[in-house]
């Protein structure tokens, strides 16, 4: 139960840095189609991060 407590709150900072970074890209005056590649760059960010961990910990096992 511990354990899923401090998941949760590990969890509450992501929570806030997306609300704060998704109201700032609102308020941008830009085209809506810059606004949906500028909203998209963390998630793009996240799997290239992701997807790198799990290159370098497949040729580390080996």
């Amino acid at each position: 139960m511990q354990k899923l407590r401090t998941k949760r709150i590990l969890l509450l900072p992501f929570i806030i840095l997306g609300f704060g970074y998704f109201y700032a890209v609102s308020s941008v005056g830009v085209d809506e189609f810059w606004k949906s590649q500028i909203a998209l760059i963390p998630v793009q960010l996240g799997a290239v991060i992701y997807f790198t961990y799990l290159h370098w910990g497949s040729r580390q096992s080996k």
